[in-house]
């Protein structure tokens, strides 16, 4: 399935500025995304999605308490300035303090790792251009893909060489590595609940 990212017109116009969308999605009923001018409504999510989400960010949150990278959940705006992209991933882990960011308080920069809990309707936007886009942070050294419908994981990382590089996950016996932060996860406890494991 693919996603159709029919741009949205706040203001009666198609594009505008980064201020713009900014002061618009103050008072939005729902998230937008906003890339070079243009703004996108964010899909919604299911129940699988929301307990994956749930059973990952509760665990990295417990693990990394007192830890200088702390995770974020989807209320967290991000933006990258190196090609004006604004958008909310899933989970950020972010190895500073957001607070002292010399940024405004209505988004963060430079995540260390970002994972995104795919969909029928984001998976292919999520592994193509949101990922080619999420390149361009220099800070950004893991980028973790997570499927709701079946058990899978593509961890991407970026190598000794400054490549980025693949492993998958496919089996709840295995373990996903989360390396910025030193953590390790058993697939079984991601996807606990979610009416996956067999």
């Amino acid at each position: 399935m693919t996603e159709l990212r029919e741009p949205v017109a706040p203001y009666g116009k198609k594009t505008i500025t980064p201020a713009e969308y900014l002061e618009w999605e103050r008072s939005a009923p729902e998230k937008y995304e906003y890339y070079r001018g243009e703004v996108f409504a964010m899909a919604g999510v299911g129940k699988r999605h929301n307990k994956i989400y749930s059973n990952l960010f509760g665990r990295l949150a417990a693990r990394l308490a007192g830890n200088a990278c702390q995770p974020y959940g989807s209320d967290l705006r991000i933006h990258i300035p190196e090609n004006t992209l604004y958008t909310y991933p899933d989970i950020s882990i972010i190895c500073h303090d957001i607070v002292d960011e010399e940024t405004s308080d209505e988004y963060a920069v430079e995540p260390a790792v970002i994972i995104e809990i795919l969909s029928a309707s984001t998976k292919n936007y999520d592994r193509g251009d949101k990922f080619r886009r999420y390149r361009d942070i220099p800070s950004l050294k893991e980028y973790i893909l997570v499927d709701s419908e079946s058990i899978a994981v593509e961890a991407f990382h970026i190598n000794a060489a400054g490549h980025w590089e693949l492993e998958e996950y496919r089996s709840i016996k295995e373990t996903l590595t989360i390396r910025t932060a030193g953590l390790m996860f058993p697939l079984g406890d991601i996807y606990e609940g979610t009416k996956l494991l067999k």
